[in-house]
């Protein structure tokens, strides 16, 4: 269970939307907290975990990309908060939108400490 050693998921830069003439969205810079699971479990089983966090509780979610790897869209209606997750090298990542706030960040990682009895350790990125 996570306890007072949660991260505090600090957002130090946040990325900007532009909207380009061609169409649709993209982001300028990131913020990505990598969470590392102190096991082994293969992607697959990573994939399932999330997808089993997501599904029991406070969550809207989906996966509406083509992509080489899971990459899931998330809506926290208790907090308000969205942000995209992805599971990559063994990972999962939370990808920080423009108006995400930490504690959406929070609850999705205690849950998943919750839902495993291993630890946790995380990381962060940003940058363009």
């Amino acid at each position: 269970m996570a306890d007072e050693e949660t991260p505090a998921f600090a957002i130090r830069q946040r990325p900007t939307r532009r909207y380009p003439r061609r169409g649709g969205v993209e982001y300028e810079g990131e913020t990505v907290f990598v969470l590392a699971p102190d096991a082994d479990p293969d992607e697959a089983a990573l994939v399932d975990l999330l997808e089993s966090v997501l599904a029991a509780e406070v969550y809207r979610y989906g996966d509406w990309f083509d992509l080489p790897m899971p990459l899931f869209v998330v809506h926290d209606d208790d907090t308000g908060d969205t942000f995209r997750v992805a599971v990559r090298d063994g990972a999962i990542e939370f990808h920080v939108l423009p108006a995400t706030e930490p504690p959406g960040l929070r609850r999705l990682y205690e849950r998943l400490c919750d839902a495993t009895d291993y630890g946790w350790s995380v990381g962060y990125r940003d940058g363009e």
